[in-house]
């Protein structure tokens, strides 16, 4: 939820990101939001694996509501103008946060439909492996999720605002950014599960079985 909210607070601005060290001629041109955010379905990953995608959608509606509540804080400080000698001034909190609704509302969208996708091909590539190849279903659901939300938010967000070729150029750099840091975080995915497995005392395949799920259902 924390890394959620903060992609939002923060996507308004946007900045170059120099992979020159990785073999990249031009550097990447990202919201910030983006930075920060695919820690999220590294995130959705380890739930999916340990407490299925029923569980696992769950957080990701909650995820989703907790963005419609900040989305109507942002307008609610709007509301009430400044008083004199504040800290914060209607034109800067404008400049800040104006667009807040255009940006988080293409989040929604993006990342609603993105981590449904994400779940359900995590289970997908899990389910054909029979639970092996951690790597094919933590990359594998990524990528193309990843690609699904990049492309929603940012046409969502410029569609009539830049151009195609721009939005394309947007696209490309949001989407190839998200595919390195999901290849990267594959280490990192592989030592938490090993860690939550110890934990828990679960043989692969095998899930978190929760005592509330039973009263709930």
């Amino acid at each position: 939820m924390a890394l959620l909210i903060v992609c939002n607070l923060i996507a308004n601005k946007f900045v170059t990101v120099d992979l020159g060290f990785l073999g990249f001629n031009n550097p990447f041109i990202l919201s910030a939001g983006v930075l920060p955010y695919p820690l999220t379905f590294l995130i959705t990953d380890v739930l999916s694996e340990f407490y299925g995608k029923k569980r696992t959608n769950r957080v990701i509606i909650t995820g989703l509501i907790s963005s419609g509540v900040i989305l109507g804080v942002l307008w609610l400080g709007s509301v009430f103008p400044s008083i004199e000698g504040s800290p914060v001034n209607d034109d800067q909190y404008n400049i800040i946060f104006k667009n807040s609704w255009r940006v988080i509302g293409a989040s929604m969208v993006a990342y609603l439909a993105a981590q449904l996708v994400d779940v359900k091909l995590f289970h997908f590539w899990k389910n054909l492996t029979k639970g092996k190849h951690l790597w094919l279903r933590n990359n594998g659901s990524t990528i193309i999720s990843q690609f699904v939300d990049t492309v929603l938010v940012v046409s969502v967000l410029f569609i009539g605002v830049k151009s195609f070729e721009e939005i394309q150029l947007m696209v490309f750099d949001g989407w190839l950014f998200k595919v390195l840091a999901a290849l990267l975080d594959t280490p990192i995915f592989y030592f938490l599960v090993y860690i939550g497995r110890k934990f828990f005392k679960l043989p692969s395949g095998q899930l978190v079985e929760l005592k509330a799920d039973l009263i709930i259902e």
